[in-house]
């Protein structure tokens, strides 16, 4: 029996390849467009675009997992595991966190004990960086109780910053208002990026990008911006991105990071951005991780 099973939800960006080398158990978030069987295109984003383009009526729909999913995973995982260790997308971000706790209030005394839930007060490929981080912290021999609090550590450290091609899924979700989604896309339009990343929790604007004329180039200044003090530092920092339908957007900042940074930097991997994430940033953005080594 193993130590310890790590779940992730598929609020979290990840390659199949990643859960595979890392053994990780994933809860699926709930989605649905109806819409989006009888509209053509290779992925989601392809669809959305389709639909951005026509009328952008409703779209997309996500909601956390029921209590009742949460219970049954954690039952799942604890028949070849001693212990349980979820990594939660940003409980100021959606009821995932909440429906986890209740779930275990449903399980027996003796099984409580052993299932642990950590609120990573981030999204997307931040939420894989944790499962990665408490793999290796498990590997070096930690108990559950200190890969909590090396996680907690570093929870303020981990950086999640992003961009979008257009303001109008966020409105469509209702995470903005439309005098905000109509002044974000204008300032676009005149080659000024608004950036977005998590601070405490929820997301923010972070900064505008004058000059950007595209979404990597914001992309990459505002790299720069947030790992310039470790690397000055003398430290190495892990990278992870997450793109909604525009690989050749993220393979551009790789290939940019890579020849400014060289070895001062470790891109642990790349993903299409999950459809819980998606629905909400819409065709074209690009999310970023970054931490120091």
């Amino acid at each position: 029996m193993k130590a310890l099973n790590i779940l992730i939800g598929t609020s979290a960006s990840i390659t199949d390849d990643i859960i595979k080398k890392y053994g990780f158990l994933v809860v699926e978030f709930k989605f649905s467009w109806p819409e989006g069987d009888t509209i053509k295109g290779d992925n989601i984003y392809d669809k959305m675009r389709t639909v951005e383009r026509v009328k952008l009526g409703s779209g997309p729909k996500t909601s956390q997992p029921s209590i009742g999913i949460y219970k049954k995973a954690f039952e799942d995982a604890l028949k070849d595991a001693e212990k349980v260790l979820y990594i939660s997308i940003s409980s100021k971000l959606s009821g995932a966190y909440n429906s986890a706790m209740q779930a275990i209030k449903m399980m027996p005394a003796a099984d409580q004990e052993k299932i642990f839930v950590f609120d990573s007060l981030n999204a997307d490929a931040a939420e894989s960086y944790f499962a990665i981080r408490a793999t290796e912290l498990l590997n070096e021999g930690l108990s559950i109780e200190s890969i909590l609090e090396k996680l907690n550590e570093i929870k303020g450290s981990v950086k999640l910053f992003g961009a979008l091609e257009s303001a109008n899924w966020l409105e469509a979700g209702g995470r903005i208002n439309h005098a905000t989604a109509v002044l974000m896309n204008k300032m676009q339009d005149l080659g000024m990026r608004p950036i977005l990343i998590m601070k405490e929790g929820e997301i923010k604007p972070a900064t505008l990008k004058m000059q950007a004329k595209d979404i990597p180039v914001a992309m990459l200044k505002e790299l720069e911006a947030q790992i310039k003090d470790d690397i000055e530092k003398g430290k190495v920092c892990r990278i992870i991105i997450s793109h909604a339908g525009s690989p050749e957007n993220a393979e551009k900042i790789i290939e940019e990071a890579k020849l400014k940074y060289g070895d001062k930097i470790k891109i642990e991997f790349v993903s299409l951005t999950g459809q819980v994430i998606g629905a909400h940033v819409g065709p074209g953005a690009l999310i970023c991780c970054a931490c120091e080594q």
